[in-house]
């Protein structure tokens, strides 16, 4: 991995995004702002509270990529772990919470017995995937209350709500709900026919997926369709022309960077959102690599670290962490799930605790 305290190599791009601030990934600043992120959370993020374990999730991934992971005192991780289980809404005989509304939720900061306390789909996959990260082995999560908050959150069509009270419903929570039952090696919580016929009903005639059915092709959208399918293990039933025209439009989402539908800027996100996608659809080796590192050194920031939506912008823990992901995947700078999102050492511990 080339960081600030190694010689870049030459050569030339042939790229637009040549004027990058840095030609090497400044490892050590993005290690001070991943740790910033869970010792101390920045003023910007207190209007999002109800995201905090999302921004766990990126600081911890974020360092385990950086292969930082181990600068985190025992005692801490021991800490942020017991924090995590704190958030998990359990059924009991002495509240109202019924197992439709188990899960894990985003923040202590509302008591924990108030009846707003409902699992979130999201803030449940990446409970677990900061916990896999961490080592922990999932012995205390309670996988029959999740996986009835999961039937209850699947609808007819084969999508996901994302939380029991009602709410848009999309490929994102799908893909949420498959990598939920994929860490806890358990599909009772959804009907895996059904979701894979809703995603394939999104497929647009772009050749992208939408979020839903009738809409506009999204790199998003298309990243969260096929990783749900890879995990479902039904991705291998599509045809192979369908595959070669997801393929394609994946592959003209590049432009340095990639953008995430057409006619839009590149955005740092869509390196892992779209790259991922390519690589999922084996076809890594179509990726113009050298353009998309290119355009990642336009907005790292070179001052406190992490990575910004566009150059010339202030960092910010979406951007940062997908920015990193996208480009060490792409790279070939860290072996990394192209599906879960997470490191394959923390890929591969879990499946050590669980073989």
């Amino acid at each position: 991995m080339e960081t600030e305290n190694e010689n870049a190599a030459d050569g030339d791009s042939n790229c637009d995004a040549k004027d990058a601030k840095s030609n090497v990934l400044l490892r050590d600043r993005h290690v001070k702002f991943f740790k910033q992120l869970i010792n101390l959370m920045p003023e910007m993020y207190q209007r999002i509270d109800s995201s905090r374990l999302t921004i766990l999730y990126f600081a911890l991934s974020g360092l385990d990529l950086l292969e930082d992971l181990n600068s985190i005192p025992e005692t801490q991780k021991s800490e942020i772990i017991e924090w995590i289980y704190s958030l998990q809404t359990e059924p009991s005989e002495n509240s109202e919470i019924g197992a439709t509304r188990c899960g894990f939720f985003a923040t202590d900061s509302l008591p924990l017995h108030l009846d707003q306390n409902f699992g979130h789909i999201a803030m449940t996959y990446v409970a677990l995937c900061s916990l896999v990260i961490l080592g922990d082995d999932l012995s205390r999560v309670n996988r029959d209350s999740i996986m009835a908050g999961l039937r209850a959150l699947q609808l007819p069509n084969g999508s996901y709500q994302c939380i029991a009270l009602g709410s848009e419903s999309d490929a994102r929570f799908v893909y949420c709900a498959a990598c939920i039952s994929y860490l806890l090696q358990d599909w009772r919580g959804i009907n895996v026919k059904k979701s894979s016929e809703f995603l394939l009903q999104s497929l647009s005639y772009e050749g992208g997926f939408a979020q839903n059915v009738g809409r506009e092709a999204h790199g998003g959208s298309t990243f969260c369709a096929i990783a749900a399918l890879h995990l479902m293990d039904t991705l291998k039933f599509l045809p192979k022309s369908t595959l070669e025209r997801i393929k394609l439009w994946c592959l003209r989402r590049q432009v340095t960077g990639f953008n995430g539908r057409p006619n839009k800027p590149v955005d740092t996100c869509y390196s892992w959102w779209v790259g991922a996608s390519l690589v999922l659809l084996d076809a890594k080796e179509f990726i113009n690599t050298e353009c998309n590192y290119s355009f990642l050194m336009t907005t790292q920031c070179n001052y406190i670290g992490g990575f910004s939506k566009w150059p010339d912008q202030l960092p910010d823990a979406l951007h940062s962490y997908f920015g990193l992901s996208g480009l060490m995947l792409t790279s070939n700078l860290r072996d990394i799930h192209p599906a879960l999102n997470i490191s394959m050492r923390a890929h591969n511990k879990w499946e050590e605790l669980h073989a």
